[in-house]
């Protein structure tokens, strides 16, 4: 099952890139006991209009690589900070102001953290 999340990651973090991401962090979660899921992709978009494409990249590149949709998608009416609900994996994707305030990476110290180079 865990081979079947790690795909789903890769496809999250191929539809980020797609859409040049940046900053993007992958938080493995599943060594935290009773963690909200198991796995945190963080990302930044430069304005709301990326980040709402970044979310829609997502979206399409999961549904054609590992047919997986969100259950859930917060945030797409001012795309500022939107979070897609994939149960055992959540993306947050923000604009850089948002993302330095609520700084999510750092309050589960305990994670795993992986950044990936940004593609330029």
């Amino acid at each position: 099952m865990k081979k079947k999340k790690n795909e789903l990651v890769e496809a999250i973090v191929e539809g980020l890139q797609e859409k040049k991401g940046r900053d993007i962090v992958v938080a493995d979660l599943t060594g935290i006991p009773d963690a909200v899921c198991q796995y945190f992709v963080i990302c930044s978009g430069g304005s709301p209009l990326q980040v709402a494409a970044l979310a829609h990249s997502v979206g399409d590149t999961c549904r054609e690589k590992v047919a997986a949709k969100p259950i859930a998608v917060s945030g797409l009416h001012n795309a500022v900070w939107v979070a897609m609900d994939f149960a055992d994996v959540i993306v947050h994707i923000f604009v850089p102001e948002l993302r330095s305030f609520y700084d999510i990476e750092h309050l589960w110290a305990d994670a795993d953290l992986q950044s990936i180079p940004n593609l330029d």
